[in-house]
């Protein structure tokens, strides 16, 4: 081999070396990739339905590499309402018990609870503003219909969870009726949640779901 191809070969092996393959995802690594770039393209005010092609776009593959880890794109919002529901749910709990440990009386635990877990809704929708679209059902108007029917699930869980806290603030209240009491209560702060979270995805992620919190809470509570 000549001196001028001896080093044509070695700049081949030096080019070589310096663009190493692309690593391919360890299992369940791109079914996240999937879902977090899925949440990231709801974050986009305005943003119309997306599309399996335009989502495959961002990813940098084809629409059947998408196919071999979901089924279909109603599978692919299901691992997002997952992601919510756990989340949520495990604060939800962690909130509960946190107040009832506290030593206070189940009035004032109660309270305590409820308002601590419309905190943490608010915080968590500001935060992921792409799964606030996913819980207010604006990204789901044009999906499977089952999607809107677990997420009107995870509202009734959360009215359910309210009702329980506040059924001892309505006795402590004096109240004749305290389970009907405390379900009024329970529907309207999930009523004032939902709202509170749908107005910031129609504004834009304008409005903070946060503003004004503690006073509006003071006032229902």
């Amino acid at each position: 081999m000549s001196d001028t191809e001896k080093r044509s070969s070695a700049d081949t092996a030096d080019t070589d070396a310096a663009s190493p393959a692309r690593k391919r995802p360890k299992p369940g690594e791109r079914r996240g990739q999937i879902l977090q770039a899925l949440g990231t393209m709801l974050e986009q005010p305005g943003a119309e339905r997306v599309t399996t092609a335009a989502l495959a776009a961002k990813l940098e593959v084809s629409e059947a590499a998408l196919y071999r880890h979901f089924a279909s794109k109603a599978q692919m919002f299901e691992g997002l309402i997952e992601f919510i529901e756990q989340t949520v749910f495990t604060l939800v709990n962690q909130i509960i018990e946190r107040e009832a440990d506290s030593g206070a009386s189940p009035a004032d635990a109660g309270v305590r609870q409820v308002s601590r877990i419309v905190a943490m809704l608010m915080q968590f929708g500001e935060k992921n503003p792409g799964m606030t679209r996913v819980m207010v059902g604006d990204a789901l108007v044009f999906e499977n219909e089952r999607l809107q029917q677990r997420m009107n699930q995870f509202f009734d869980k959360i009215e359910a969870t309210f009702k329980q806290c506040l059924r001892p603030v309505s006795e402590a209240s004096g109240c004749a009726s305290p389970t009907v009491d405390a379900q009024v209560r329970a529907s309207v702060l999930t009523a004032f949640a939902a709202g509170r979270l749908q107005r910031f995805a129609r504004s834009g992620f304008k409005r903070a779901p946060s503003e004004h919190l503690d006073l509006s809470l003071q006032r229902m509570l």
